[in-house]
């Protein structure tokens, strides 16, 4: 690669940044980033969150990979976010090429430009960098010096979609794998890069665990449907694993959070307690995909709290995971944590909370140092017949008796998370969520003694998922979920005596359907992302910059040479036979075990969490050699007289 071609473009850029808003975004030097010297390194990674800084900066995959990358001798990573369209225009009409806010070279300069996506809605962002960064759009006309274009995060567990413009994707855990990546990029650059761009994409197919989808050709039956895909190369797996990072006591990333320059959507240091989830609710993909559970030590989480804090300054610590209550320990770590930085008034959060997993002393140990904001709970589905489909076991019963509790012990405000569209559902089951949030209030009325109490009801969209067992279910058309949730607005401003008291937010059902476009869809889909940046598509997660009409115009055209649309993607169901554009794609899921859970939601059957019942052979554990690790280890926290002494040894869970 020619030294020249890594040299910062900020003396072009800087000039560019009083005319933009925002501009301290892009200036780069936040606390604990990293620049290492660009010769020292002979593998050198672009990492992007396809979104906006103030969205992607507080990304935990992205910081964690960022920090397991530079701490290796000899390669450097730095980062790349989407920049605005204001800054866009101005960079296109200037010639200034997309870079990295650590030491702006320009993307192009580097061996790999990995994206973590977390949503599909970020692809046209993705399109937007490539293009800006002087990268072909399209793999197959990328030369020796092109980065390789790698795909990660929850929504490259299907990248079929982006198939024509990634070079490859890596699914599950980034942090062993990027390790893994680094080694064969190195040794091909040692080897004075022989056979080309190919030869690398090959060895990287090799190890069974990075997928390219220039390897593999997908074969359509007459009706639309995939018939086969199949590898076009020798020596490339037929199926591609998943990566699982195992004991993640010994993975305590990030060390050194970088703290933002400009205001971000997360003022707060995080810590992951747990990876992975087994409550088994069948809509959530995230639960599905990062089986097994695998637990933080107490310890070890402590540990890293207390190296966080020292390194950021931060007031507030979120105990990330699918859902921190269920940490097998989370009342000492909550009640430890709460102990230790009782005088530093360090203010403790839990995303979200399960309404069978909350209790009022946690509650509590949450808010001793920090202010009491209010309550999320998710019931996910208004009536109990629609939470048997779901597989989100919590009654009426339990969620009254939560808020009560919460209600009686002076919080004054309680959100409900629920979701309009799930399998089956009827208008009944949505209308339920009115009665749900007036027997709230009702009950925090009486136990609070005031009137002065608040529910607010939150509804999403339900798009089904890949790799979860409703990936064969029908969606809920735009317009009938519109239709559905205002017969809901409608009951809930109707009620004279409650209605005043409960907040209701909701997102419309367009957004959905793109989603549910992107997130099933095969790689004729790509037609349609590429129409769409063509014409301007940019944002698509932020409602100003979304265009459904936009998407709906595009998809028509680009598909109408396959005979399929958008409905055949969307509000189609999908049968048992049908081979579905991932399933070349291995989660670990056993294919029969997911169709079984299906019909068991078709049935309204429950199943327990496997992490405390005999295994349901979900498939995971033994075809990924990977098991639940789980404490209780026993240990507590540190008492907070020796806040400054040395740190104690750190203890495995097994």
């Amino acid at each position: 690669m020619p030294a020249e071609a890594a040299e910062s473009v900020f003396p072009q850029l800087e000039a560019l940044l009083p005319h933009v808003q925002k501009p301290i975004q892009y200036v780069g030097g936040e606390l604990n980033s990293t620049v290492k010297p660009w010769d020292s390194c002979d593998v050198r990674w672009a990492l992007m969150y396809p979104d906006a800084y103030e969205v992607g900066l507080p990304n935990q995959g992205v910081m964690i990979l960022y920090e397991v990358l530079n701490e290796q001798d000899g390669v450097l990573a730095e980062r790349t976010y989407s920049v605005w369209p204001d800054l866009e225009a101005l960079m296109r009409e200037h010639h200034v090429p997309q870079f990295t806010v650590d030491s702006h070279r320009p993307v192009k300069a580097f061996d790999v430009f990995g994206l973590s996506f977390s949503t599909e809605l970020g692809y046209t962002n993705m399109l937007t960098a490539l293009d800006l960064a002087g990268i072909p759009l399209e793999a197959r006309d990328r030369g020796l010096d092109d980065p390789i274009v790698m795909a990660g995060g929850h929504a490259a567990f299907n990248p079929e979609p982006i198939a024509d413009f990634i070079d490859c994707a890596v699914i599950g855990d980034g942090e062993q794998a990027v390790l893994e990546v680094t080694r064969i990029v190195r040794a091909w650059k040692e080897e004075g890069r022989p056979g080309g761009r190919e030869e690398l994409l090959l060895r990287l197919a090799k190890t069974g665990g990075v997928y390219v989808p220039g390897f593999y050709d997908v074969e359509y039956l007459p009706d639309g449907r995939i018939a086969r895909t199949v590898p076009n190369r020798s020596g490339v797996p037929w199926r591609v694993s998943k990566h699982t990072v195992m004991d993640l006591d010994e993975w305590p990333y990030p060390k050194q959070p970088l703290v933002p320059l400009a205001e971000t959507v997360h003022e707060r240091m995080s810590v992951e307690i747990f990876r992975g989830c087994t409550r088994g609710c069948r809509f959530c993909q995230a639960g599905m995909i990062t089986r097994p559970v695998r637990e933080r030590s107490i310890t070890g989480i402590g540990e890293m709290v207390d190296k966080g804090l020292k390194a950021t300054g931060f007031e507030e610590v979120g105990l990330l995971s699918l859902s921190s209550a269920d940490h097998s320990e989370i009342g000492d770590i909550a009640k430890g944590l709460a102990d230790r930085y009782e005088e530093d008034k360090i203010g403790l959060s839990l995303p979200s909370t399960r309404v069978d997993a909350f209790n009022i002393d946690l509650a509590n140990e949450l808010t001793r140092n920090g202010r009491r904001s209010g309550l999320t709970f998710a019931p996910e589905g208004g009536s109990e017949r629609i939470r048997k489909v779901i597989n989100k076991m919590v009654s009426e019963d339990d969620l009254i008796r939560t808020v009560a509790t919460a209600y009686g012990n002076g919080w004054r405000q309680v959100k409900l998370y629920f979701m309009c569209g799930l399998p089956t559902e009827t208008d009944d089951d949505v209308l339920q969520i009115a009665d749900m949030a007036t027997r709230v209030i009702a009950k925090g009325r009486e136990v609070s003694g005031s009137n002065d109490i608040r529910c607010t009801v939150s509804i999403g969209g339900f798009v089904p998922k890949p790799h979860t067992p409703f990936q064969w279910a029908p969606q809920l058309s735009a317009e009938q979920t519109d239709e559905r949730l205002a017969k809901l607005r409608d009951k809930i401003r109707g009620d004279k005596k409650y209605g005043r008291s409960i907040g209701f937010r909701y997102h419309d059902g367009k957004p959905g359907i793109v989603e549910g476009l992107l997130s099933r869809g095969d790689r004729r889909i790509g037609a349609v992302i590429r129409a769409v940046y063509e014409d301007g598509g940019r944002f698509d997660g932020w409602r100003e910059h979304f265009s459904y009409d936009r998407w709906m115009d595009c998809a028509d055209k680009a598909l109408a040479q396959f005979g399929v649309d958008v409905d055949w993607y969307t509000t189609r169901e999908r049968t048992y036979e049908e081979v579905l554009p991932w399933d070349h794609l291995d989660s670990g899921l056993d294919k029969d075990w997911l169709w079984e859970d299906w019909q068991d939601a078709l049935d309204e059957t429950e199943v327990e969490d496997c992490r405390w019942t005999p295994c349901f052979d979900c498939g995971v554990c033994p075809q990924m050699d990977t098991a639940i690790q789980i404490g209780p280890t026993g240990k507590k926290l540190l008492p907070l007289t020796v806040k400054n002494a040395a740190p104690a040894p750190s203890g495995h869970a097994h």
